[in-house]
């Protein structure tokens, strides 16, 4: 007897399915291939290519009819192609926001294909086994005891947010009060120290956690852009019992200049005040892959909690975030029994999952990607990577110091360089704005800006910077780059004018 042929499924079977997936992204090639613009970013103005995106979408409204999978998928394509971003073009140095490795990417499309989540075991058992593993072998690379844990998250952003929530459970409980019951009012005057130049996340997790953005006290930095220990010692022993220090956030390399706080210092000052240290290691984790640069990170050991981004340093597709904790048991807060998810005799018997360690339900196995590039390139490999990253911004920096035209703002630590455009009788802060976006609206290059009080003095001043993050980049791409930001930024001074309301106007101070 002759059984009808089983017609394939609309969804991401396992076996010939993944293959269909495979398939598609093979179509996708020919459509993105003909008609990429060839560039970090599309030339033109940005209204103008939001504008061509929208058109060619059509009526905001969901059709009534689809096209098809094939038309639908090669229609995303083109748009992409014609007017996304490509991070692999070795002149796109704006963000910390790397190329995507091959094997990260394959990887990823076999999360959503599962579409498995880690809040319990029956949402995944294998993701769950292999996130408990990634984030122990994470949480030793950092130097944590088997008495430490963690867990992935959409980004730094919210690590840092769930890590100040667990701090400041814990330290309110110390003093016998239950924020989780009943709130923050009965914890007097929270502040929690940082950096003054801290990652914006810190202030809007004290914003969101009821603190208020005020709670966050900024500690004086170094020429070097540190927190000085001595400030924080200080300011500690000042605030006395008038207030209730929440935290201390060290910052293990800052957005701007890659430089990292004096960890084992600063552990110290902690203990000695018994006040929680979290480092926000996004950008700095990676440090800990290279045997040339794992030093900066000494006393990261000494945390209460890490923040790391592996999509950052570890060229993963966002979102690889990980909050890591010293001590696992501090998540307690966080815990919570379900009848419909997690009930005690389930969890007695083995089908919990990690729904206690996180604010998120429902939570997509972002670690198989980072699986797949441990397993495929190891600590060594990524370190490699790294040391190129890094090789590339010191050559950028020898670049800069020879150019007469040209300001360095700050010696690389890791692999980003800030820099200005110098010339003569104009409005520098203009002229440096002006030339980073006529490098990106042309299609020459994608760097990124910043304001900073130059060599220390003065008002905070308009600059330029490279994040290098792509370990392809040769030194002759970042000289090609620097000769067409010399061309631009004389044809800006040449001009010596600016647009304003329709009208022509001097950019001279």
């Amino acid at each position: 007897m002759a059984f009808p042929r089983r017609q394939r499924s609309k969804f991401a079977t396992p076996g010939d399915g993944w293959t269909a997936i495979g398939h598609g992204l093979a179509q996708l090639a020919g459509p993105v291939e003909s008609r990429h613009h060839g560039a970090p970013l599309p030339w033109g103005d940005p209204a103008a290519v939001l504008h061509a995106v929208a058109e060619q979408l059509g009526p905001e409204q969901v059709p009534d009819h689809g096209a098809g999978e094939d038309a639908a998928l090669n229609r995303v394509a083109e748009l992409i192609a014609a007017y996304g971003l490509d991070l692999t073009h070795r002149h796109a140095a704006a963000h910390l926001q790397p190329p995507s490795l091959r094997v990260a990417v394959i990887a990823d499309a076999l999360a959503g294909a599962t579409n498995a989540s880690l809040d319990t075991y029956d949402s995944g058992p294998a993701t769950l086994a292999i996130e408990k593993w990634t984030i122990s072998a994470l949480a030793k690379l950092a130097g944590f005891t088997e008495r430490s844990g963690g867990v992935f998250g959409p980004g730094g952003s919210y690590s840092n947010l769930l890590a100040l929530l667990i701090a400041r459970d814990y330290s309110a409980a110390r003093l016998g009060i239950d924020t989780r019951s009943n709130g923050v009012s009965g914890l007097p005057r929270p502040v929690v120290l940082c950096s003054q130049i801290a990652h914006f996340s810190v202030h809007r997790a004290c914003a969101a956690l009821g603190l208020g953005e005020s709670a966050a006290i900024g500690v004086p930095v170094d020429s070097a852009h540190r927190m000085i220990p001595e400030a924080l010692d200080e300011l500690l022993t000042g605030l006395a019992e008038s207030h209730s220090p929440v935290a201390i956030v060290a910052t293990a390399g800052t957005t701007d200049f890659g430089s990292v706080d004096p960890l084992p210092e600063i552990a110290r000052i902690a203990a000695r005040h018994d006040v929680w240290m979290h480092v926000d290691a996004a950008y700095g984790f990676g440090t800990l892959f290279s045997d040339k640069l794992a030093g900066l990170l000494t006393g990261l050991e000494r945390a209460d909690s890490v923040t790391l981004d592996l999509h950052k340093v570890g060229w993963q597709p966002a979102a690889a975030s990980v909050l890591l904790l010293a001590d696992q048991q501090r998540f307690s807060s966080l815990n919570r029994s379900v009848a419909y998810l997690n009930p005690d005799d389930d969890i007695e018997a083995g089908f919990g999952g990690l729904l206690g360690q996180t604010l998120q339900t429902t939570r997509r196995p972002d670690v198989l990607k980072v699986l797949a590039t441990f397993l495929a390139y190891g600590r060594t490999g990524l370190g490699e990577m790294l040391d190129t990253c890094h090789d590339l911004a010191r050559h950028a920096e020898r670049r800069i110091v020879t150019e007469p035209q040209l300001e360095l703002v700050a010696p690389v630590t890791m692999t980003t360089v800030v820099f200005r455009y110098r010339c003569e009788d104009l409005d520098l802060d203009q002229v440096n704005g002006e030339l980073r976006r006529r490098l990106i609206s042309t299609g020459k290059a994608l760097i990124g800006r910043t304001q900073v009080c130059v060599h220390g003095a003065g008002e905070p001043r308009t600059c330029v910077k490279l994040t290098l993050l792509n370990p392809e980049t040769t030194e002759r791409d970042i000289d090609v780059l620097f000769d067409e930001l010399l061309r631009i930024g004389l044809e800006v001074e040449s001009e010596g004018l600016r647009r304003e309301h329709g009208e022509m106007v001097k950019i001279h101070e």
